[in-house]
């Protein structure tokens, strides 16, 4: 059990069946009343960030969450399947728990999933991917004053705007937060 007083940026813990993730804290004492403690938090498995409110002294149970580094190897129809580069045991998440994530899985990716005995809350990605242009517009001769962009399309569908100078079949470096266009690989 962890007492809300000591809850700090980071630290998860399990309240009302849901597992959350501590992002900010606010502490309020006045002279004539018990401590408040309002607690930024993410849901780790819905995703959805919220403010609960405390009372000093109140307590809720920690959760141990495991990170194991995976290896993502294909697309099951359904479901995207993980190996485990130590055991390689397999495991299968859906993909309507990964949209945004399929954007930069390529094979032989390697991820790191987030699980909670045994449930599976979500991966998290390198910062970036190299992925392969498949299409490309052509550049318009003369528009380069101005950090002109054009449009491109990467190997696993993702549309990003990448500079002129880049054409199709070149690979790229995409960062995974918002999924623009970083470097070339």
């Amino acid at each position: 059990m962890i007492i809300v007083n000591d809850l700090r940026p980071g630290i998860t813990f399990e309240y009302e069946n849901n597992i959350f993730t501590v992002l900010d804290v606010d502490r309020n004492k006045t002279a004539m009343r018990q401590m408040i403690v309002k607690v930024k938090v993410k849901n780790l498995r819905t995703g959805v960030i919220n403010e609960i409110s405390f009372t000093g002294g109140d307590k809720v149970e920690q959760a141990a969450i495991d990170k194991k580094k995976m290896q993502y190897l294909y697309d099951s129809g359904d479901a995207l399947v993980f190996m485990d580069n130590d055991t390689y045991d397999q495991i299968e998440i859906s993909k309507d728990n990964l949209k945004w994530e399929m954007n930069f899985l390529i094979p032989n990716l390697e991820v790191e999933i987030t699980m909670y005995d045994s449930e599976i809350l979500g991966l998290t990605l390198p910062d970036k991917v190299a992925l392969e242009l498949v299409e490309c517009e052509s550049a318009v001769k003369g528009d380069t004053q101005t950090g002109a962009l054009k449009n491109g399309k990467c190997e696993t569908g993702l549309e990003v705007k990448v500079p002129l100078f880049i054409d199709a079949g070149e690979k790229i470096l995409v960062s995974t937060v918002d999924g623009k266009y970083s470097s070339r690989a």
